[in-house]
C-alpha cells in the first residue's frame, strides 16, 4: 500500500508545481482550480502514512513531500480565510447615510430550464442591479415576470453560452456592449446613476473557459484587457461576472495589480460558486472586484437555482470620493505580459471555446 500512497503523493506534487509555470496553457492552468481538493487528499494521505507507515523507511520522504504540497497549496488559499488581512474595508456605519448598492450576479446556465428558481431569487432579494450570464432569448423571456419593474435594462442574448442580460433600478447611461477581443464574446460597460447623485462604472464579463488541451490566452487576455480599461479610471468601478478563473490564480492576481481593484473575499472566505452540482468539486469562479471608493456591507452565496453556478449577492456602500488604493502595485513584467497576451489574441480568428456545449446537454 505504501507504493500507492507514494504514487499519489508524486501526483499531488506534480499538480502543485505545474501552476507555477507561466505558460498560458490549460495543462498548467487547470491545476490552479482544485487546490482545496488537493489539500484534502494530501491531508488524508498524511494521516494514512502516519498511522500505517511510520516505521517504514519510505515514510520520511512521503511526509516531507505531503507537507510541501500542503505548504504550496495553503500559500494560495490562506489569503481567502479570516486569518488574512481584508483588502476590502467592512462598512460599519449607517446605511441610510451612504449610497448602498445591492448587486446580484448569476450564471443561469443556458440549458437550465428551472426558470422559476431564478425568478424567486430576484423576488426574494430585490437587487438594485442584477447580471445574468449565459442568457439566450428563452432565458430573457422567462425572467420578465420578475424584472418587468426594472426600468433600465441591457440585453445581448446569444445561443452560444456567452449571452448576457442586465437589469437595473438605477439609471443606466453611457452604456456599451463591447466585444473586447472576440466578436462572439460580449461584455457590458456602463455607468449607473444612484439616487443620491453618485455615479459608478460597471463592467460585466464572461471570458472563455480554460480547457486542459488548449491554451488559456483568450481568457487571460480578456481579463487583462479589462484591467487596463479601468486602471486609470478615477470613477468608482465594479468589475463582475463569471471570469472562468479562480481567485488565487496568476491571471487574477495580475489583474488586481494592473486594475488597482480590490477583492472583497480576501480575509473573508472563498465563496465557492462552481460547481453547484457537486460539493466535492468547488472553487471560486464568479467574481466581483471594486475600487476603494466602495466598502463591503455583506456578501453571500445564494441557494442552488439549477445552474452549475451558485448566484452571489453583494451589498456595497459607496462612501469615498478620494480613494486610497491599498493594493500591490503592478510590476513591469505584468504590463509586458498583458500587452503580449492582448496582441496574440487580437491577431487570432477563432470561435470561442464551448460555444456548442449547451446544445449537447
Amino acid at each position: 500500500m505504501i507504493w500507492a500512497v507514494g504514487s499519489f503523493t508524486i501526483l499531488l506534487v506534480v499538480a502543485s508545481v505545474l501552476p507555477f509555470v507561466k505558460e498560458p496553457h490549460g495543462i498548467f492552468r487547470t491545476f490552479d482550480f482544485p487546490r482545496l481538493q488537493i489539500v484534502s487528499i494530501a491531508l488524508a494521505l498524511l494521516a494514512l502514512s502516519l498511522f500505517y507507515f511510520s516505521d517504514n523507511s519510505s515514510w520520511t520522504w512521503i511526509t516531507v513531500l505531503l507537507v510541501s504540497v500542503l505548504v504550496l497549496q495553503l500559500s494560495k488559499i490562506l489569503r481567502f480565510t479570516p486569518i488574512w488581512k481584508k483588502s476590502s474595508i467592512k462598512f460599519d456605519g449607517d446605511q441610510n447615510e451612504v449610497t448602498s448598492v445591492r448587486l446580484l450576479v448569476c450564471n443561469v446556465k443556458q440549458s437550465n430550464h428551472r426558470h422559476a428558481l431564478v425568478n424567486e431569487l430576484i423576488n426574494n432579494h430585490q437587487p438594485d442591479v442584477a447580471v445574468f450570464v449565459e442568457t439566450d432569448k428563452a432565458w430573457v423571456k422567462a425572467l420578465q415576470e420578475s424584472v418587468e419593474h426594472y426600468e433600465h435594462q441591457m440585453e445581448h442574448a446569444l445561443d452560444n453560452t456567452y449571452g448576457m442580460y442586465l437589469v437595473s433600478k438605477l439609471r443606466i447611461f453611457d452604456e456599451k456592449v463591447r466585444f473586447l477581443l472576440n466578436e462572439e464574446v460580449p461584455s457590458f460597460d456602463l455607468m449607473l446613476d444612484t439616487e443620491k447623485g453618485w455615479t459608478f462604472r460597471l463592467i460585466t464579463v464572461h471570458p472563455e473557459p480554460p480547457l486542459p488541451n488548449n491554451d488559456t490566452i483568450a481568457r487571460d487576455a480578456e481579463i487583462a484587457f479589462v484591467g487596463q480599461l479601468v486602471r486609470h479610471d478615477d470613477n468608482p468601478v465594479v468589475v463582475t461576472g463569471d471570469l472562468n478563473d479562480v481567485a488565487w490564480s496568476r491571471t487574477t492576481r495580475r489583474f488586481l495589480r494592473v486594475s488597482r481593484l480590490l477583492d472583497p473575499r480576501e480575509g473573508r472566505g472563498l465563496f465557492n460558486s462552481f460547481d453547484a452540482r457537486f460539493f466535492f468539486m468547488r472553487w471560486p469562479l464568479d467574481h466581483l472586484f471594486h475600487s476603494s471608493h466602495f466598502q463591503l456591507i455583506t456578501m453571500k452565496r445564494l441557494p442552488f437555482v439549477g445552474s452549475d453556478h451558485f448566484p452571489i449577492l453583494y451589498d456595497l456602500a459607496l462612501t469615498n470620493d478620494a480613494p486610497h488604493r491599498d493594493v500591490k502595485p503592478a510590476k513591469p513584467s505584468d504590463h509586458e505580459e498583458v500587452a503580449e497576451l492582448i496582441e496574440i489574441e487580437k491577431n487570432r480568428d477563432a470561435r470561442p471555446v464551448g460555444f456548442d456545449w449547451e446544445t449537447k446537454d
